[in-house]
């Protein structure tokens, strides 16, 4: 008897990245700038490299999995939905494990700042990218239907909640002048993620082979008897230029990963600058307790609340629901603009507000990547849906904003106020109150991390919302292109109800 539903045990996979990966967000610059003494070159020179390896890991990665199922049946190497399952699940309980053995080489100084911070960027990443690709790419390859697929997300979006709870506990153990406390919880998690990955996924994957072996053989009979048919004798396999090719030509895929980028910049804005934020616009006036649970809601509340736009996406569609969340968040930054940096309370509100709708907005996405996928398999009449793939194209075309956040905030603060990150010598005096008058000429910082708090999300905001405005797969277009997914014999869907 099975204790736990399939889409249980997948949505707990995100527990063991998230406890690893907030804290990693957080931490990361900060450790390496006021523990580490990282100096501006290398750490500029880092990300730069880091960019580069960031963005093109994840196509690498995803078209070393998924490049045989562009090819024909004829060249042997078709596979049916199951297999192919089966192949992600034994990928996750492999890489796991060592991604979050990659997450405790942060935490020790083991070489020059420099060289440390580059290595373990790349390294982590790596890990992170083939358990994240394949994780993703299930939530294509276990379902086609709307209902199912948000099943799948809403498990994760609880077990991610649970995930957040590591920033919690992390705010306790924090203290830039002793790190040692910090180690042993960075440890402890990243021990309980080992055991977590190692376990889930072998229980999958013993899971899937004995429920699922029966229709292993079904649709390899189907794999046969297609082989022969006139229309797949025609077929060659696709080469990576003419995939580009065909991608370019996909609008749709296109100005999704135009909203995208600029999505993934602001998340990735939020989650560097938060303790910015919290130490210059709010510590004079909270207590270290109150910021503890303010950074703590931010995290836990984008996965509750990811609970209740899934239910809304049910209702009105995933195409709706973002809109409205673009809308939400340029009218809650123009409110707080026109409100100023003097009322505490509402900083309070909006700064969690801020990061809570914005990561609530990327926890939707993957159902939309999943969608394009769909349209993918459909218009280019694939003999096999390649999720991973498609994942790790939007990858490449959106990741650079994980790196442009840091550098352009940094940037921008230091050119605005001319506070150096890097010398902790701001121009201008942080405690300074927002009526002083820009005497020489540059802004006080607490004015200048205001701006930059709401004038970001704004700009984000109007990009996104032209952005999206020119995306079709919605409605009749994407009941449509489900239609005929679930409708060809080349992909059985697998219902997830079932295991």
């Amino acid at each position: 008897m099975n204790v736990f539903s399939t889409s249980v045990l997948y949505g707990s996979l995100t527990l063991f990245i998230s406890i690893l990966h907030n804290v990693f967000l957080l931490y990361y610059v900060e450790t390496f700038v006021s523990v580490y003494k990282i100096d501006k070159v290398s750490f500029w020179v880092g990300e730069t490299i880091f960019l580069i390896w960031n963005s093109v890991n994840d196509p690498l990665f995803g078209w070393l999995s998924d490049h045989a199922f562009l090819n024909s049946p004829q060249s042997g190497s078709h596979l049916t939905s199951p297999e192919v399952v089966l192949k992600r699940l034994k990928a996750l309980s492999r890489n796991g494990p060592l991604f979050a053995l990659s997450f405790l080489a942060f935490w020790v100084a083991w070489a020059r700042p420099g060289l440390q911070f580059l290595l373990c960027l790349c390294l982590y990443d790596g890990f992170l990218t083939m358990v994240d690709l394949h994780h993703s790419a299930l939530l294509a390859d276990l379902a086609v239907s709307a209902a199912d697929r948000t099943r799948l997300n809403f498990h994760c979006s609880v077990f991610s909640a649970l995930g957040s709870l590591s920033v919690f506990l992390s705010y306790s153990f924090w203290d830039k002048e002793d790190f040692y406390s910090f180690r042993l919880f960075c440890v402890a998690l990243a021990t309980f993620s080992v055991l977590g990955f190692f376990f889930v996924s072998r229980l999958l994957r013993h899971r899937f082979q004995r429920e699922i072996r029966p229709r292993l053989d079904e649709a390899q009979t189907l794999t046969e008897l297609s082989v022969n048919s006139p229309h797949t004798q025609s077929e060659k396999p696709v080469t990576v230029g003419q995939y580009l090719r065909q991608l370019s030509k996909h609008k749709n895929f296109m100005w999704f990963v135009s909203m995208n980028l600029i999505q993934v910049f602001h998340c990735h804005f939020n989650n560097n600058f938060f303790p910015l934020f919290l130490e210059h616009l709010l510590s004079d006036n909270i207590s270290a307790s109150t910021g503890s649970i303010l950074l703590g809601i931010s995290y836990v509340a984008p996965h509750l609340n990811n609970l209740y736009f899934l239910t809304l996406c049910q209702r009105y569609g995933v195409y709706k629901v973002i809109r409205w969340l673009f809308m939400l968040k340029l009218g809650l930054s123009v409110a707080m603009l026109l409100a100023g940096a003097d009322h505490v309370y509402l900083l309070c509100v909006f700064i969690a507000s801020n990061r809570v709708f914005t990561e609530g907005t990327c926890k939707l996405l993957k159902l939309v990547i999943s969608d394009l996928v769909d349209e993918d398999f459909v218009l280019h009449r694939r003999q096999q849906a390649t999720s991973a793939l498609l994942f790790g194209m939007v990858a490449l075309l959106t990741k650079p904003g994980q790196t442009l956040a840091p550098l352009f905030g940094t940037w921008l603060l230091c050119v605005y106020t001319g506070y150096d990150v890097f010398q902790r010598q701001p121009g201008k005096d942080p405690a300074a109150p927002v009526s002083d008058v820009y005497a020489a000429g540059t802004p006080p910082l607490r004015i200048g991390c205001f701006h930059m708090l709401v004038f970001v999300p704004i700009t984000c905001a109007l990009l996104q919302l032209a952005a999206w405005s020119r995306f079709t797969l919605h409605g009749r277009k994407l009941q449509g292109i489900k239609t005929l997914r679930q409708g060809s014999l080349h992909s059985p869907a697998i219902d997830v109800k079932a295991i």
